[in-house]
Formats: structure tokens, C-alpha cells, sequence
């Protein structure tokens, strides 16, 4: 059994170096066709929860510039409400918000019912129609169904994976009917681990397996895109954070020593990718791209990951000890000195 492991390795590792480089340049190429034949979502019904702020409020924006039909769907009435109007004032047709909490599975039902029944009535179906001076009105069935859902609601675990599951459930028969997508907004988190973010992190990962096992699943039936952001300036990456009692919070120390100073994509081009990678039908999108090299150096120098992170992350008696927070208050005094 040894001996058959060892082989196993070897073949395993030698074909992967072979094929890598033309696997990369077939895919690359792929995506250029993709791209030439994208899909047109001019009038289409998408579906998108956790859509207040951040990336779920810009990708209802990109898919309002491209003429689709929107609801958008999250807690804070409010704010949902402006997300809305704004969609209609820059294109979209049709733009509805409904209150719900994608952790609850009645919220869930009836979110995605009340956007097929309220679609169903914007579609008029009624055609008049005139023919040697007589007026004629035509009556078209108008099937509504839902073209996107994108699952982009998350914080906690619980609604992370839950809140994608819940929606996906209620949401299924209708995207079966339209040949529809589901563009699902996991995390780079869930390979790219960091302390004190371990049941964000597990449930990222739990987002990303449930969803590459639905593929499989659902054949052709429903295109699936697994988004992997990195870090996007949002509300999460001002300082969002749960508590040890599972709340949300705000915590500008703990942001100081999880981001500290690494670069942040903007949610307004990380929602522009995203609809991109959906229309083009992807299967897998990270953006920022560069993150998807991280995914090669925890694969081939799991080790080296492992201290580097932990070097920089690793938990302390106080959060100034943490390299990445004295990172950071050198640079902010290394910027204070030389604006002076």
C-alpha cells in the first residue's frame, strides 16, 4: 500500500506540472469566448439579498446599469429603499425592495414568491393590436420566473451558510425554469485562513463546498458562479466584527490588526466583476484576481502560509503586539510626518 501511495504521488504531481501551464492558457481562452457571447440581462429578473450596502448594493447597481429588473432584499428598510431608486434612476426598469432576514426560512419563501408575483403583474400581457380598421386585444401567457439569485447576504456563520441555503431552496424552481444562475458571494477566507476568524472562515468553506456539490447536482439546469472575494471596502472591513457573545460590533483595534495595510478593492468594481463573471457564465471568480495566486502558495508551501500568516496574525495578550497593528501605526505615523 505504501509503494501504491508513493506512485500515486509521483504520477499525480508530474502531470500536474505538465498540464498546468496549457490548463491555464485553455481557460484563458475560454474566457475570451465567454466574453465575446456574454449574456444579455436587459429585462431579466435578478434577485439579490444583502443588498444595503457594500458588494450587494453594487452589483445591484451593475445590474441596474445593464437594464435588469431588481429586487433587492435585506434588513435595513432604509437603506434598501435608496439602493431601489437609485437602480431606476440608472437603468433598471423595475427595481423592488422587500425587507427580509435570509436567516429565517419564512422570510425566505416569501421574498422570492413576492418578487415572482410582483414581476407577474409589471409584465403586461395584453398586446393591442390593430387590423383593417378593427382594434384586437391579444392575450399572451407571461410566465415570471427568477433569472439570478445572488446570495450575497452574510456576517454571521449562521447566516452565511444558512441564509445562501435558505434562498437557494426557495428559489430553485423558478431557476430551473429559466435556465437561470446563481452567482453565490463566498470568501477568499475559505482558503486563505486567519485568526480569529475561524467560524467565518469554516463557514465560507462550507458556503464554497455546499455549492461546487449543487453543480454537480443540477447539471445544466443552473449555472453557478462562486465568488471569492478578498478584501473589499465595506462595512465588514471598517471595522464590523462578532463579539465573543456572537454580536456584531464595531472594532477599529481588532480591523488595525486583521487588515492593517493591505491594499482594498473598491465595492463598486468588485460588484462590476461580479456581474461581468455572471454574464460570462464563470464558474469561479476572485477578485481581487491577484488573491487567486494565494490559493497556489497554500497548496504547494502550506508551511510557509502557515508562519507567515501566523507571524503576522498571531493572537497576543494585547493587539498592539501583533506585528500587523505596529505595521500599522508606522505607517500612519510615517504618513502623518511626511503630509506635515
Amino acid at each position: 500500500m505504501d509503494m501504491i501511495d508513493k506512485f500515486m504521488h509521483a504520477v499525480l504531481s508530474i502531470t500536474f506540472f505538465v498540464f498546468f501551464l496549457h490548463y491555464r492558457l485553455f481557460t484563458s481562452l475560454v474566457a475570451t469566448a465567454r466574453s465575446l457571447f456574454k449574456e444579455n440581462v436587459s429585462g431579466k429578473v435578478v434577485l439579490i439579498t444583502g443588498a444595503s450596502s457594500g458588494i450587494g448594493e453594487h452589483v445591484a447597481y451593475e445590474y441596474a446599469r445593464r437594464g435588469a429588473c431588481l429586487a433587492v432584499v435585506a434588513r435595513r428598510e432604509h437603506r434598501l429603499r435608496q439602493v431601489a431608486a437609485v437602480c431606476e434612476i440608472i437603468g433598471s426598469p423595475e427595481a423592488v425592495y422587500i425587507v427580509g432576514d435570509v436567516a429565517k426560512m419564512e422570510d425566505c419563501q416569501q421574498f422570492v414568491e413576492a418578487t415572482v408575483s410582483y414581476f407577474g403583474h409589471c409584465k403586461q400581457p395584453i398586446r393591442r393590436l390593430d387590423f383593417g380598421g378593427f382594434n384586437f386585444l391579444l392575450v399572451f401567457d407571461v410566465v415570471v420566473t427568477v433569472d439570478h439569485l445572488v446570495t450575497n447576504a452574510g456576517v454571521t456563520p449562521e447566516i452565511n451558510f444558512w441564509g445562501s441555503v435558505y434562498s437557494t431552496y426557495y428559489a430553485y424552481g423558478h431557476l430551473k425554469k429559466s435556465k437561470g444562475k446563481i452567482i453565490v458571494i463566498a470568501s477568499s477566507t475559505g482558503w486563505l485562513f486567519a485568526p480569529r476568524l475561524s467560524f467565518y472562515s469554516a463557514s465560507k468553506a462550507a458556503v464554497i463546498s455546499f455549492y461546487e456539490t449543487l453543480r454537480y447536482e443540477f447539471g445544466g439546469d443552473i449555472g453557478i458562479t462562486i465568488v471569492t472575494p478578498g478584501l473589499i471596502k465595506t462595512e465588514m472591513t471598517d471595522g464590523k466584527f462578532l463579539s465573543k457573545e456572537a454580536r456584531l460590533q464595531l472594532d477599529p483595534e481588532m480591523r488595525d490588526v486583521e487588515i492593517s495595510v493591505m491594499p482594498l478593492e473598491s465595492a463598486c468594481e468588485c460588484g462590476k466583476a461580479i456581474v461581468a463573471g455572471s454574464c460570462r457564465g464563470d464558474n469561479y471568480l476572485t477578485v481581487p484576481h491577484w488573491y487567486e495566486w494565494t490559493k497556489l502558495w497554500k497548496v504547494f508551501c502550506p508551511g510557509i502560509m502557515d508562519r507567515w500568516i501566523g507571524f503576522l496574525l498571531m493572537p497576543c495578550n494585547s493587539h498592539n503586539e501583533v506585528p500587523t497593528k505596529k505595521l500599522t501605526h508606522f505607517v500612519n505615523g510615517l504618513t502623518q510626518f511626511l503630509s506635515s
